[in-house]
């Protein structure tokens, strides 16, 4: 069998026996809608779990409407226009309503970023503002301590609607959702005390059930209601497959649950050997952005298995305080100990990699220096080849393998023995 693997802006190839691949995990396939816009229209005027905008908004009211950052795919110019229409159709008027760019830790836009986002005329007919971590109201505290300090104008709307898309998220499960608020608007106070929760074993990708930090997200719908959410689920070129709207938590269970059926792959048993790439540029970009597929390779791999991790990774670390976490660090261990006894952004991708780290060996194939990647306590590799018999090496001729040529975005689960 000859897989192809994403790397950078082209490709590498393997040669592996088909006797010993259990599975390669590759997004199935979707009919690709004939007009997305008619797509997000049907899913805005057919709601779960609430009203029509018809019945929810109406004159005199201001509406914040949270939207992602450039770092993120969610096509706001592909949903805002169908949005803002149903809006202005119930009485909404365009002086009243706000469109905030959800920049969680993230730098501010520039004027073209914000009109790429949602195109020129939006750009031009509405306020769209970044959100401002120093202008952040207290709304409420969770049960788990976490301090919700919203962007003032969000807090302070009289209705707010949420925009993203649905992707697996390595600890808060799905991203979609509430997230657009937490962390999308919130303080970097409110950010580290919830993600603080990202040790704790159910939060975990693909998990929705008793995960820490996607209840700790949600229970700020105690204290700040969200009126509608659109979510869209996005194929890998970025075409909009599937759209849902409605309640914040119904809406978004329904997109999650759309989501498993195109990239959640069922195993009978985990792998010995998992060949994981992101699946080239940009995904691979930087260690920071690559990582996302190494933990998704770790739902498929076994106890002391090896998962060989294939991304080009040109830019580096990608963040300044990822990279001094792992230059300050002696093991993985020290790592896990110190996002438990202090959570800090950028930190919390080294621990997630020790995390993985503790379960399987992991093997490196990358245009990093060695010495790099040995900072993160991986095995370099010169080639897919040489990893592979490094992994055969350890674990016998007859080890099983597991590829994954878009790990970024297929998350496998080992089914329960019966």
């Amino acid at each position: 069998m000859n897989i192809s693997l994403g790397y950078g802006k082209g490709t590498l190839q393997a040669a592996i026996d088909d006797a010993h691949v259990d599975a390669v995990l590759t997004p199935n396939d979707v009919p690709v809608p004939d007009d997305e816009s008619r797509l997000i229209l049907s899913a805005l005027r057919h709601p779960i779990g609430t009203g029509t905008i018809a019945k929810t908004f109406g004159p005199g009211q201001s509406v914040c409407i949270v939207t992602s950052d450039i770092t993120r795919p969610c096509p706001s110019y592909k949903l805002l226009p169908p949005l803002l229409e149903e809006l202005g159709e119930a009485g909404v008027k365009n002086d009243d309503i706000t469109i905030v760019f959800a920049l969680g830790a993230h730098r501010r836009h520039t004027r073209e970023e914000i009109e790429h986002l949602v195109g020129k005329d939006i750009a031009s007919r509405y306020r769209c503002i970044d959100m401002d971590p120093q202008d952040v109201v207290l709304v409420g505290v969770s049960t788990r301590g976490t301090p919700f300090e919203v962007f003032r104008p969000v807090a302070e709307a009289s209705r707010r609607i949420c925009l993203g898309n649905i992707e697996y998220h390595y600890f808060a499960g799905y991203s979609g959702g509430i997230k657009a608020i937490v962390p999308g608007v919130c303080s970097r106070r409110t950010i580290q005390a919830n993600h603080a929760f990202m040790v704790d074993e159910k939060a975990a990708t693909g998990n929705l059930i008793d995960n820490p930090v996607r209840d700790d997200l949600e229970a700020l719908l105690g204290f700040l209601s969200v009126d509608l959410i659109l979510n869209v689920v996005l194929a890998p070129d970025k075409t909009v497959l599937h759209a849902v709207a409605g309640d914040c938590i119904q809406a978004h269970r329904a997109g999650c649950a759309f989501l498993d059926t195109l990239y959640r792959f069922p195993l009978k048993k985990a792998a010995d050997i998992v060949l994981v790439t992101p699946g080239g540029f940009p995904k691979d970009l930087n260690i920071y952005q690559a990582q996302k597929a190494l933990d998704n390779a770790r739902y498929a791999v076994r106890q002391g298995g090896v998962i060989i991790w294939v991304a080009a990774c040109p830019e580096g670390y990608g963040s300044e305080v990822f990279e001094t976490w792992l230059n300050e660090a002696d093991s993985p261990d020290d790592l896990i100990a110190r996002v438990k006894a202090r959570f800090q952004l950028g930190g919390h991708k080294a621990a997630a990699i020790a995390m993985t780290e503790k379960k399987a060996d992991v093997y490196m194939v990358s245009e990093l220096e060695d010495a790099v990647m040995e900072n993160m306590f991986v095995t370099p590799c010169p080639d897919v080849e040489t990893a592979l018999a490094r992994a055969r090496a350890k674990l016998g001729e007859d080890a099983r393998i597991v590829v994954m040529p878009y790990g970024g975005s297929t998350l496998p689960a080992v089914e329960p023995v019966p």
